[in-house]
């Protein structure tokens, strides 16, 4: 199975809502590794890695987002081979 990173950038009222726990559990479940964290332009980004299905699954699920969130848009490109991130198998919260 072929394995895919993804860059995300999430715009809206996605801060101080519990998007980033609802974005690790949400990959946790679908067994994505990566990363999540807050910008101080009050966007939040991720890296997400894990099969083409799954991506798309936890992607359609961050459009939704949490209940106190509003998510306006989600910019996202497919990380080239030389760009990806080395990940250690989990999917964590970064300060």
């Amino acid at each position: 199975m072929s394995f895919q990173q993804k860059h995300l950038l999430i715009s809206g009222r996605v801060q101080r809502v519990g998007f980033r726990q609802f974005t690790k559990r949400s990959a946790d479940h679908l067994g994505v590794t990566g990363w999540v964290r807050n910008l101080p332009d009050g966007r939040v980004e991720a890296v997400i890695e894990g099969d083409s299905p799954s991506l798309e699954t936890l992607m359609a699920k961050l459009r939704e987002g949490p209940p106190a969130s509003s998510v306006d848009e989600i910019e996202f490109r497919d990380l080239a081979r030389g760009e990806t991130e080395q990940l250690d198998g989990r999917f964590e919260i970064r300060r």
